[in-house]
């Protein structure tokens, strides 16, 4: 009898502890050799062809394309030469068929003494331990194909047995269902078919499967139920046994469950269910790093509007003062962007307000401030939210933080950042005016202590030299973690940060 051995996703180091399907590269049935790529996952770093350690027939695979694996679930199951037990055949086992006899029990262990030299990252597959299976006691092998129910055996499933028999039964009758049902163990199927045959009251022991070589699909154990359901009556009812009963004392009547009493007939459309999109990837790591900072951090928002006119007013007058003197040294030969002049602005207000460049260590109960400013920023792409980091952000001037910003916006574009790029951050600017939203109460990107979001810069009726005029406003906010800092700290940075915006002169001050 063939061997099944069960290949599961290795660990693929940088302690990931799982990864996401993208790719399925072979198929139920298909034979692999070993070393032979089975499926390309995509964990939060990287884009991996994971290859199989095993040379045989793929009898099942465990995961559809875009499910969430953790390190350790199975993969895929494979079928080599060999038993199933090297402690020796279990009782009902079969016999080989073409010479009637035992395998012999050394064939078990040169399958498992065979390695393929392709060791991943704490996964060795020189010793890889065979899936066991034993036939249950006490349980005989049908020697013909179940037709009716009472051709099955009485189990402890009752009536659900009996409803089971009837379904068996009649998808045994099919052409495609003709296969005799036969000794050892269950054919391999995914836990998602198991859970729904359990939930059911299903043997699959007595069910006859039509995938390769008698697999069990999801498709069998429905055909089974609808069938169970036809045979019952739309209601799950006893069923006659063949041998009478001794009269009984009628039990009281039973009050059936919602789900019972409620459940539509058979053949109505069933009404529409939930969608559930699970957390996963950069999602998914998004996630708990959100739900933390709102549960470890006890944060506030404050809030100003600024009259941004002159600070567009300075960055129109670099780009003229580009374009009509490009030979000049102070041209230079990139458009400074709005995002770089806000975060120079933030650089020189942690130089002033330095509390807010730090993060709070809990376990020593200490205030961490940090002496560099590695600055964040918000970047939305398809695949969720994510926050580059430019490091040493306060040595920077505007055209070299325009360049950093440009590089890592295309690097989260095209899914190119490295960890590097991504961890590191002492404080985050959040410009989420992209979006044509004005204002917005930011999380904090833990550890970190603060946040600086930016609304979008729109003209508004504003008072200017005492006179109402047409102004470019913007509106800021900061959410600041209040143990290292009290509102006034936090405060005095934000109206520093205001001030500059509304005259950048300021900033000659400290340069």
């Amino acid at each position: 009898m063939a061997q099944v051995l069960e290949f599961k996703l290795p660990d693929l180091g940088e302690g990931l502890t799982g990864a996401e399907i993208v790719r399925w590269l072979v198929e139920v049935g298909e034979v692999v050799a070993v070393d032979q790529p089975v499926v390309e996952v995509e964990t939060a770093k990287a884009m991996v062809d994971v290859p199989c350690p095993y040379g045989g027939v793929v009898t099942a695979r465990f995961g559809e394309e875009g499910a969430e694996v953790p390190v350790g679930a199975p993969l895929i199951t494979v079928a080599v030469d060999g038993p199933a037990d090297e402690d020796g055949p279990p009782a009902g086992e079969r016999r080989s068929a073409t010479d009637g006899s035992r395998a012999d029990g050394s064939r078990a262990e040169d399958a498992r003494a065979e390695g393929s030299g392709n060791v991943l990252v704490g996964y060795g597959t020189s010793a890889a331990p065979a899936r066991r299976r034993r036939v249950r006691p006490g349980q005989p092998a049908p020697s013909a194909p179940v037709t009716s129910p009472t051709s099955v055996p009485s189990t402890a499933n009752g009536r659900a047995a009996t409803a089971t028999a009837a379904a068996v039964g009649r998808a045994s009758s099919a052409p495609d269902r003709a296969a005799e049902a036969v000794d050892g163990p269950v054919p391999v199927i995914s836990p998602l078919v198991r859970r729904l045959a359990r939930q059911n009251g299903l043997d699959l022991r007595e069910m006859v499967g039509s995938g390769p070589e008698g697999l069990i699909l999801r498709a069998d154990v429905e055909y089974a139920l609808r069938a169970a359901g036809t045979q019952a009556g739309k209601v799950r009812t006893p069923v006659a046994e063949p041998h009478p009963r001794v009269p009984q004392a009628p039990a009281p009547a039973r009050v059936r469950e919602p789900s019972q009493a409620h459940a539509p007939a058979v053949g109505a459309p069933a009404a529409p269910e939930a969608v559930r999109i699970p957390l996963k990837g950069i999602r998914g790591a998004m996630a708990d790093k959100l739900s933390r900072s709102r549960t470890e951090i006890p944060d506030a928002t404050c809030w100003v509007d600024a009259d941004a006119t002159e600070l567009m007013r300075a960055r129109d007058a670099m780009r003229r003062f580009a374009e009509e003197r490009p030979r000049s040294p102070a041209a230079g030969g990139t458009k400074i962007s709005v995002l770089a002049l806000l975060a120079r602005i933030c650089t020189a207000g942690l130089a002033r307000f330095p509390e807010l460049n730090s993060s709070v260590d809990m376990a020593a109960r200490e205030v961490v401030r940090h002496p560099a400013v590695h600055l964040g920023f918000a970047a939305q792409t398809e695949r969720g939210l994510v926050v580059p980091v430019v490091r040493d952000a306060h040595t920077r001037n505007a055209e070299s933080l325009t360049a950093e910003f440009a590089r890592l916006t295309e690097a989260a574009r095209t899914g190119t950042l490295t960890p590097a790029d991504l961890t590191g951050g002492t404080f985050t600017l959040n410009n989420y005016g992209v979006f044509g939203v004005d204002g917005s109460t930011p999380i904090i990107n833990h550890p970190e202590a603060a946040m600086l979001g930016v609304g979008r810069i729109v003209p508004k009726p504003w008072v200017h030299e005492g006179e109402l005029a047409v102004r470019q406003v913007v509106q800021l906010s900061l959410t600041f973690d209040h143990r290292v800092c009290d509102g006034g700290t936090a405060g005095g940075f934000l109206r520093y940060v205001a001030d500059c915006v509304e005259q950048p002169a300021v900033l000659l001050r400290t340069l």
